[in-house]
Order: structure tokens, then C-alpha cells, then sequence
């Protein structure tokens, strides 16, 4: 399709505009304009012609790319237009090519594709054909015969064809006429042909008007005045040694440098055959950069040759004697490239973020070299850093894409700032650098991570409600969002000491728990209310005590941790924490035996006369609640009636006799026994206990009596009476206990030819409660050599043979008052002891 736009303007240029689209196939579209168009003006539809929708061209990012030109136009993304953004003068971008070519790519960066494009700059006669010189002065000998000739400046005009210049016209005269010619390089040039013979005399001065004119629409012109002065005779002009010099020469030459020299000679003599030289038709640029000496004919260097502007230099150049003869010659000079220029490089970014996820081969940027050096100097090649992620791969001629090339971790490298270097192949080479800048977006691929795989911590018992007891932290190597942590306890398991094992087994519906005994005394509790005990911050992961613990309920505290990030979908983690609770001595040492009495009396022990030292009276039986070193107890005797007549064992609390009885030794004997722990500070507890020296029961009684009467050796004779009566009665309550044992025993004997024969556990002993002499409580144990335990037992008693004690008991009075007879159960189960059976009674 093509378009003619025609423009009139007075004082203007006329400008035929003509559109049309050259080529589309392989992405490559070629348009037709005129120069000197407006800014604005229409060039084509791109979106039409590339096959583009509207929506396509305003959705993408599409984009005009020109190298190493001026950017002329521009694309209106709205409708797919091409316009004019930048007045187009043909001469000034292409001199005089034949055929301008604008190139340029048309991106569209969300296509990842390139569009060639070339718009051809048509010429319009836009400048006048113009002389060098507003005057020209040529001095002919008046003896020049007819048909002389003379060269004319020639005129320049940079248009091309019909546009440039096509003629020369002179004005009228008698004497001399026109004579255009073409040279061999197809250029015109005037000379002034004599056709009358002058006459100094007769005219000094010829006044001529020289117009050169071109045959464009409209035609322009230019005129030079030619002086024609008449001289005397000078029939030699200059010859040059040759009719063309060249010359190479190098770019960026210093200035003053020599580039050559013209040789004329003339045959003529004097001042007729001095020869002055000078540049008869020159371009603006050359004229700028080179210098012909007049008198010597030395072309040198007044100012930068640069090869990328121009690649040769051709002018004319004129030898002309003192009479006016004058030929000429014609120079080229060749530029030859010199490797000034570096790589040039364009960088068109088409991320500038990307995840850390991106998959290999990812193209992120497009890269454009161009280096304006010829040859070697302008072959370029384009690398970057080695240990990269990322590759170059060249796309089409000097474009380049760059690729992802490896996985990329954000938690290894956030940023990169990619050098891209480039380097032609000169010498010395030349290189230029760039840096495309790009970021790596975060991702949710890592879990939040705690230094150690389980974590264990202490805590005494007794603590305060929320205190402090540690901080877990975990660590997550992404950031912001999937970097932020959050703690919760999410399993836990309470040891307990095995005593709440028959309490959970019972009552485990009610602690809706579950409960596994690990050891012989601790017990594993897993609760749903167990998140009373335990409370960890969110956000920090410092946990605490929400509950005072007691090591004798709780020994340690089994949970796990979760640490989960803030990603999506998010990830987390599990670290197991073992919290000890550690004792203190808060218990007391409690004794067992002697139990402690409920009304104040004393236990009484009973010790035979003919005790060896060593002999065994009892053991003081204690517990602690608390563990470790703060349960270690430890007896001590810290009072007794006759020091040195009992040890204790300081570890194991038996009391033994320390040596043999003596008369004088005091029949009742008072042992104040002190149980104390190994804590800090330690604790303690106290039992008091009192021994009889007696080999019998009834030994106990007399004893006991004369003990009495021998104290108050003063009391009446009533309280006398009193205690006889009293011990008068327990005889005979003994007497009839005694009796009904045998007779329980024989029941138990018929029975036991069907129990086995296996030794029997005892749960408890029978025991007399009794009313003492001096009104206090106490239990005395005695020994019965002669008393058996039963084995087939449904309780497991204690029986006595009757005739054992029956007769010790009748020779004493009985008491009035009878105490009631109390039958207990022993809470130990140790093995009976060989030596002797123990029977306690209460006085």
C-alpha cells in the first residue's frame, strides 16, 4: 500500500510523502517516507502489519530500540501508529548514499520477540545548488585564442537525482559561452569557452553571471559572479605530475600530521609559472578537517578524522599560475579504522524481581552489543562473571538473552548485581562493562530449626506461678512473613511418683488421663489439662511455670515444641523438652514406728535381763518424702537415762544394747531418738521411747510396782491399795486372754490339716492395751519364747500357749480396774524375726 502527501507552503520545502509497507514476512516490515516530514507526522501502522492486536501492543510493554542513532520516531501503543518524533534531514544522516536506511527492532517485551524494521528516507529538493565563493575573479591573457577554455567553480547541491544539480547557465555576452562536461565520477562541471578574442584595450573587466540549477519540484538554483579580468599573455597553465592522489590515512591522526603532497609545474617563466594551489571543490566536513598550503601544495590534518563518520575523502583540488591558468586533480583520501570505539552495551531488563523458585532457563533480559569500529576492532564478544547462576545465550546477530542457569536460593544470595562485559577483538582491545541488577524474591522453603533435637531444663519445686523458666529459640532462613515464628506446646507427658498410680487406675475417668507406670516408683500422666502446668509466649518462645510444682507430685515434665512459620503454606518443626523438677527439702524425715501415740503416751520396749551387748531391743522405722540427699536420714540417741547403755545405728536407726545389764541399772530406761535429713537446711523429727529391763510380762509388773513404791517411798498406804488392786486386775484380764487363745489355736489346728504348708505373709500381730501404773500410756513388747504364729490363719493372729504365761501372771494380785483388751493389725510385713516374737501392749 502506498500514500502521496503533497505540501504547499510559500518559503518552504514541497515534500511528497509516500508510505508504504515493504516487507512483513520473517518479522521484518520496510517503510517509504520523504525527509523533512513534520513531527507527528504518520508512518505506518505497525500493530496492522505485524499482526498485533490493539489490546496486545497496550497490554505488553512494546518498545522502539534504535542503535547508536537518534531516536526518530515513535509508537503510539493506543492504536499501533508509527509518527515522526524527530524533523528528518536525509543529507545530515546519509550525505550521499543513495539509498538512507533508518533501521531499528520494535520489542514487545511480553512476546520475548523482536520485530525489524527499516524506514528508507527518500530525498526532496530541499537545498539550492550553491558555489564556494560569492565571486569568482578569473584573469584571461588577452592573445588566448578562440576556443579557449576555462574552468568555472563547480557548484554542490546535496540532493540526489533530479534534486541535485543538473545544469549550469551563463549570462549573455559576446565573447565567451558555456560548455558543461561530466566527469568520469558522473559529476558536472562548467567551463567558460572564449568565443571572441578580447581586447584589453578595448574592455579590461567581463562581469558574467554563472547560475547552476537542479530540476526538482520546484527547481532551485544558485548563482556566483565571474569576473573575468584581461591580461597580458600567458599561453602555459599548470600540469599536475597526476590527475588523481590517494592517500590513506589514519583515524584520530594528531593534528598537523602530513597526509600528502600535490606537485604542479608550468612551463612558463616568472611570475607566470608560480603556481598556487587550492581546494576547488570540497565537502563542509572535509574543509573542517583538511588544509592545503597554497605555496607548497601540502594537504595536512586541521581537525579529527573519525572512520565511523565518513570512510574516505574525495575533493578536487586546482593549480593555478600568476596569470590565471589554472588545471586541476582530483584526492581521495582513505580513512582507515583505528579500534577507538568500546563496545556499546544495551541492557533491556525484562524482570527486575524473580522467585527464588524460577525454573532453569528462565530468560530475564535481553542484552544489545554494538561496537562502531570495523573489522576486528568491531567484532564483539559478551561474557559474564564464572560461579553465576545465570548464562548468556546469544538470541539473533548482536542480541543476547540472559538466562537463569541454576536453581536460586534466596537464603544464599538475596541480591546479584550481573557484570556483563564486553570486549572487541582490536588491538588493544577495548571492553565495556554494565550491571543489570536483580533481586531474588523470598519463598516459603525452609522450616524453622532449633539448634538440637530435644533440649532439657531444671527447675525447682515450690517455684512462683509464671516464672521464667527458659527461651527456645528456633531459626528460619527466609524472611518477612515466612521468616516470622510461632511457638506452641503441642504434646506433653508428667511423671509422677508411682503413689498416684492406684489413684489414676481408680478415678481415671475423672483426670480424663491416661497413666503408664515407667519405673517401680514413677508413673508417665498424659492430660488434657496439663496446658495449666506449662505456657509458652508465641512469639518469643520463652516458657513458663503456670503452676507451683511439688517434686512429690511431679518429678518431670515431657513436651514438644512446635515451631511453625508464617508462610503459605506453612512449614514447621518439633523439638522435644524434658523439664526436671528438682527437690527441696520440704518434707520432714515422718517416723513410722514407734507410731506416734494419739494421747500422749510413751512406746515401751521390753529388754531381757540377760541381754549380751549387741542384742536388738528395736528399730526406729522412718520415711521422707523428699529424694535424693534430702531423703538420706541419718539416727542419732540425743537423750537417754543412762548414756552408754544403748547405741543406735546411725543409718539404720536399731537400737542395741551397748553392754551387759547391771543391778544398778534403772529398770525403766528413756531413749529420745532424733531423725534428721541430709538437706539444706536440714529437718528433722523425734520419737521418744522406753525400755523396760525385764526378762518377763509379769517381770514388767512387779518391776514396774516396786519402781513405783520406790519413787515415793512417802505416798499413803491408799495408793497402795490402788495399784495392787489395778495390777491384780490386769492379771486376771491377761489370765483370760491367754485362754482364749489356747482355744482359738486348737480351732485353728483342726483346720490346718487341709491348708498348705507354705509360709504365710502376717498383716498384723495382736496387741493389749493396758492402763501403766504411773497413768501413762505406753506399749511394751514382750517376749514369749514359747509363742508360735499360725500359717493357715485367715487373719494372721498372733496365739500365745497358755502355759507359757499363765503361771508368771497367777502370782500377782489383780487390779480392780481392767483396761479393754485391743487386737491391731501391723502394717509391715517384714519377715518374723527368729530370735523372738514381739507382742505390744498399751499400759
Amino acid at each position: 500500500m502506498a500514500g502521496r502527501i503533497l505540501c504547499y507552503q510559500k518559503n518552504s520545502v514541497l515534500c511528497f510523502v509516500l508510505v508504504m509497507v515493504w516487507e512483513v514476512a520473517s518479522g521484518q516490515i520496510h517503510y517509504l517516507i520523504p525527509e523533512e516530514m513534520e513531527k507527528g507526522s504518520f508512518v505506518g501502522d505497525i500493530g496492522k502489519d505485524l499482526g498485533l492486536s490493539i489490546k496486545e501492543l497496550s497490554s505488553g510493554d512494546t518498545r522502539i530500540i534504535s542503535r547508536g542513532m537518534k531516536q526518530y520516531f515513535s509508537l503510539d501503543l493506543r492504536n499501533g501508529h508509527l509518527f515522526i518524533k524527530e524533523v528528518i534531514d536525509r543529507e545530515q544522516i546519509c550525505h550521499q548514499v543513495e539509498k538512507c536506511l533508518l533501521n531499528f527492532e520494535i520489542l514487545v517485551k511480553d512476546k520475548v520477540k523482536f520485530f525489524m524494521a527499516k524506514v528508507e528516507i527518500t530525498d526532496i529538493n530541499d537545498n539550492s545548488p550553491s558555489f564556494p565563493v560569492e565571486e569568482f575573479e578569473l584573469t584571461i591573457a588577452e592573445n588566448s585564442g578562440h576556443g579557449a577554455r576555462f574552468l568555472l567553480p563547480g557548484a554542490q547541491d546535496p540532493d540526489l537525482g533530479t534534486n541535485s544539480l543538473q545544469s549550469y547557465h551563463l549570462s549573455s555576452n559576446r565573447h565567451f559561452s558555456l560548455d558543461v562536461q561530466a566527469g568520469a565520477d558522473g559529476i558536472k562541471y562548467a567551463e567558460l569557452v572564449l568565443e571572441k578574442l578580447l581586447d584589453r584595450e578595448e574592455q579590461k573587466v567581463h562581469q558574467l553571471i554563472l547560475t547552476a540549477a537542479d530540476k526538482g519540484e520546484p527547481a532551485r538554483s544558485g548563482t556566483v559572479q565571474i569576473r573575468v579580468a584581461v591580461a597580458d599573455v600567458n599561453d602555459n597553465a599548470p600540469i599536475f605530475s597526476k590527475s588523481l592522489y590517494e592517500a590513506d590515512v589514519m583515524e584520530n591522526m594528531l593534528l598537523g600530521s602530513h597526509v600528502l603532497i600535490l606537485n604542479a609545474t608550468d612551463l612558463d617563466e616568472g611570475i607566470n609559472s608560480k603556481v598556487m594551489y587550492s581546494f576547488r571543490k570540497i565537502s563542509d566536513k572535509a574543509s573542517k578537517i583538511f588544509h592545503l598550503d597554497s605555496a607548497t601544495g601540502q594537504i595536512s590534518v586541521i581537525g579529527n578524522i573519525d572512520f565511523e563518520e565518513s570512510i574516505a575523502h574525495e575533493m578536487e583540488v586546482q593549480a593555478q599560475d600568476g596569470a590565471g591558468l589554472s588545471t586541476r586533480a582530483r584526492v581521495v583520501l582513505r580513512v582507515m579504522d583505528a579500534n577507538d570505539n568500546p563496545p556499546e552495551i544495551a541492557i533491556t531488563p525484562l524482570f527486575s524481581k524473580v522467585a527464588e523458585s524460577s525454573p532453569p532457563g528462565t530468560v530475564i533480559g535481553l542484552i544489545n552489543i554494538n561496537d562502531r569500529d570495523d573489522g576486528e576492532n568491531g567484532e564483539v564478544s559478551c561474557s559474564i562473571p564464572a560461579g553465576l547462576p545465570f548464562l548468556l545465550k546469544k538470541a539473533f546477530d548482536n542480541y543476547y538473552n540472559l538466562e537463569i542457569a541454576s536453581v536460586l536460593d534466596r537464603e544464599r544470595v538475596s541480591e546479584y548485581n550481573i557484570t556483563i562485559i564486553a570486549s572487541d577483538q582490536g588491538a588493544p582491545s577495548l571492553s565495556t562493562t554494565a550491571y543489570f541488577p536483580l533481586e531474588i524474591l523470598d519463598e516459603n522453603d525452609n522450616p524453622p530449626t532449633f539448634k538440637n533435637i530435644a533440649f532439657t531444663f531444671y527447675l525447682e519445686e515450690n517455684n512462683h506461678r509464671s516464672e521464667f523458666i527458659t527461651i527456645l529459640k528456633a531459626h528460619d532462613s527466609d524472611c518477612e512473613e515466612n521468616g516470622r515464628i510461632i511457638y506452641s506446646i503441642i504434646e506433653r507427658d508428667i511423671v509422677q511418683p508411682n503413689t498416684k498410680k492406684v489413684y489414676s487406675e481408680v478415678n481415671s475417668n475423672e483426670l480424663n488421663g491416661t497413666y503408664s507406670q515407667i519405673s517401680e516408683h514413677e508413673t508417665i500422666v498424659r492430660n488434657s489439662f496439663l496446658p495449666t502446668y506449662l505456657s509458652i509466649n508465641s512469639e518469643t518462645g520463652a516458657i513458663y511455670a503456670l503452676h507451683s510444682f511439688d517434686y512429690e507430685e511431679i518429678r518431670e515434665i515431657n513436651f514438644l515444641v512446635m515451631a511453625q512459620d508464617g508462610g503459605s503454606p506453612p512449614l514447621s518443626s518439633n523439638v522435644s523438652v524434658t523439664l526436671f523438677i528438682l527437690d527441696q527439702n520440704d518434707n520432714a524425715p515422718q517416723i513410722l514406728y514407734p507410731s506416734p501415740p494419739t494421747d500422749g503416751s510413751t512406746g515401751i520396749e521390753l529388754a531381757p535381763h540377760s541381754s549380751e551387748p549387741g542384742y536388738l531391743v528395736t528399730k526406729v522405722v522412718a520415711v521422707d518424702a523428699d529424694s535424693g540427699q534430702n531423703a538420706w536420714l541419718s539416727y542419732q540417741l540425743i537423750k537417754a537415762t543412762e548414756p552408754g547403755l544403748f547405741t543406735l545405728g546411725l543409718h539404720t536407726g536399731e537400737i542395741r544394747t551397748a553392754r551387759f545389764f547391771l543391778e544398778k541399772d534403772t529398770l525403766k530406761q528413756s531413749l529420745v531418738v532424733l531423725v534428721k535429713d541430709n538437706g539444706q537446711p536440714p529437718l528433722s523429727a523425734s520419737a521418744t521411747l522406753t525400755v523396760v529391763l525385764a526378762d518377763t510380762i509379769p517381770a514388767i509388773l512387779s518391776d514396774l510396782s516396786s519402781i513405783s513404791v520406790s519413787e515415793d517411798p512417802q505416798s499413803d498406804g491408799q495408793l497402795t491399795s490402788y495399784l495392787v488392786t489395778a495390777v491384780a486386775a490386769i492379771s486376771c484380764l491377761f489370765f483370760t486372754f491367754l485362754l482364749l487363745l489356747l482355744a482359738f489355736r486348737l480351732y485353728r489346728w483342726r483346720n490346718s490339716q487341709s491348708c498348705g504348708s507354705g509360709f504365710g505373709n502376717f498383716n498384723g500381730v495382736p496387741v493389749s492395751q493396758f492402763v501403766g501404773i504411773d497413768g501413762v500410756r505406753a506399749f511394751l513388747q514382750s517376749y514369749c519364747p514359747d509363742g508360735s504364729l499360725t500359717t493357715c490363719s485367715q487373719n494372721n493372729k498372733m496365739v500365745f500357749p497358755i502355759g507359757s504365761c499363765t503361771d508368771i501372771l497367777a502370782s500377782h494380785p489383780l487390779a480392780d480396774n481392767l483396761g479393754p483388751l485391743l487386737t491391731m493389725e501391723d502394717p509391715s510385713t517384714d519377715t518374723v524375726r527368729q530370735n523372738s516374737e514381739q507382742v505390744s501392749f498399751i499400759f
